[in-house]
C-alpha cells in the first residue's frame, strides 16, 4: 500500500461533507476507522473545475479500461464472474506498453513495489452494518431487495454486514446466512435450505415455492432430485413422497452436494426411496471416491528410489519349497492334564 499522502476524489463513502472550496472535509466514521487501520494519510482533490486537473489521469485510465474491456457490455451470470473477468483483463494490461515507454505496466509496477508499505496482518472489515428485523416470510430487506434467513429467526432482530459483492447476516456473533448481492431492484434471493423445517410441516407448499425455483436455476436442485421426487410421490403419495424429499434435502447440511446427488441416483435405480437409503448410497459414493484417489496416489511413481527394492530386483528367484506347518499338528494330540483336586 502507498506510503505518505494518498490522493482521493470526494467519494461519498469517505466524505460526509465538503467544507468550502478548500481541502477540508468532514469524514465518515467508517472511513476514519479505515484510515487508522491502514495508516492512510488522505489528500482530497478540490471540488468542481478547480480540481479537475488533479485527478484527470485516473479518470482517463478508467475511461480507457471501459472502452477497451466493457464495450460491448459483457454478459455474465454473477458479480463473481464479472470480477473474475475484470481480474483477467487487469492481468492482460500488465503486458501493455504505454506509448513509446521502454517498459510495460507490469515492469513499472515491479520497480515501484519495493517502495510500498506492507499490508497489516489483520484485514479491515469495510462492510456497512445495518440492524433490521426478520419479517414473517423469514426475509430481511437490504438496500435493493429481500434475502432469506432460517425460519427460526422470524420476528427477531439481526445484524447485516453489506459488502460490494455479498452480504452476511448475524444473530449476535453467529453468522446465520450469506448471500450474493442482488443487482436488480425489488428482487428476492431465497435459500431453499432456510425453509426446510417449515416445509416438513407443510409439504404442500414446496411445489410452488419461489425458493425451489431459485434452487433449480442455481443448479442446486437437479433433474435427479426431480426424478427421485416424482418416483417417491408415485410410490408413497404426494404428501409422504414430498416429506421424504425434504428429509433428503436436509441431508445436504452434512453430506457434500455431489455425493448426495450420486446417492439419489443410486437409490432411484434400486427403488429405495427413503432418506436413509440415499444417505447410505451417498456414503458409498464418498468411500468409492476416496478409494479411487488413494489408488491413484499409490500408483504414482515415487520420486525417492528404494535401495531395498533395487537389491531384491537383482537377486535370483527363491525356488525352495515353502515350509510345512504339519509339525504343529502334534499339539492337537497333547491335551493338558486335568487339574488335581485340592485336599480338604
Amino acid at each position: 500500500m502507498p506510503r505518505g499522502k494518498v490522493r482521493y476524489d470526494n467519494l461519498k463513502a469517505a466524505v460526509a461533507k465538503v467544507i468550502g472550496f478548500a481541502r477540508e472535509r468532514k469524514e465518515s466514521a467508517r472511513w476514519l476507522a479505515f484510515r487508522e487501520h491502514y495508516s492512510v494519510d488522505s489528500f482530497y482533490c478540490r471540488p468542481g473545475l478547480a480540481g479537475a486537473h488533479e485527478k484527470g489521469g485516473v479518470e482517463g485510465d478508467i475511461g480507457r479500461f471501459r472502452r477497451n474491456h466493457f464495450v460491448p457490455v459483457p454478459e455474465v451470470g454473477s458479480l463473481a464472474e464479472l470480477n473474475l473477468l475484470v481480474e483477467q483483463r487487469d492481468q492482460e494490461d500488465d503486458a501493455r506498453r504505454i506509448r513509446m515507454r521502454p517498459r510495460t505496466v507490469g515492469e513499472y509496477f515491479a520497480v515501484e513495489q519495493p517502495l510500498l508499505a506492507p499490508l497489516p496482518i489483520e484485514v479491515f472489515d469495510a462492510g456497512h452494518v445495518i440492524e433490521t428485523r426478520v419479517d414473517r416470510h423469514s426475509r430481511i430487506w437490504a438496500r435493493t431487495g429481500f434475502y432469506s434467513v432460517p425460519t427460526r429467526y422470524i420476528e427477531r432482530r439481526v445484524r447485516i454486514v453489506l459488502h460490494a459483492n455479498e452480504l452476511a447476516v448475524y444473530d449476535g456473533a453467529t453468522e446465520i446466512a450469506r448471500h450474493e448481492r442482488l443487482v436488480a431492484k425489488a428482487g428476492e434471493r431465497l435459500e431453499l435450505d432456510h425453509y426446510l423445517e417449515t416445509l416438513l410441516r407443510k409439504p404442500g407448499a414446496l411445489p410452488g415455492a419461489t425458493a425451489l425455483e431459485q434452487a433449480r436455476q442455481a443448479g442446486k436442485f437437479t433433474p435427479i432430485h426431480d426424478a427421485w421426487w416424482a418416483a417417491a410421490r408415485k410410490a408413497r403419495g404426494d404428501k409422504d413422497g414430498t416429506k421424504a424429499l425434504i428429509e433428503v434435502l436436509l441431508l445436504h447440511r452434512r453430506i457434500p452436494h455431489e455425493h448426495l446427488v450420486a446417492g439419489l441416483a443410486a437409490s432411484l435405480r434400486v427403488g429405495a426411496l427413503t432418506a436413509d437409503a440415499v444417505a447410505l448410497e451417498a456414503r458409498k459414493a464418498a468411500e468409492s471416491e476416496d478409494e479411487s484417489a488413494a489408488t491413484q496416489q499409490h500408483e504414482e511413481p515415487s520420486s525417492v528410489a528404494s535401495l531395498t527394492r533395487r537389491r531384491l530386483a537383482h537377486l535370483p528367484p527363491d525356488r525352495r519349497p515353502l515350509p510345512s506347518p504339519a509339525a504343529y499338528d502334534q499339539l492337537l494330540h497333547h491335551r493338558p492334564a486335568a487339574p488335581k483336586e485340592s485336599m480338604p
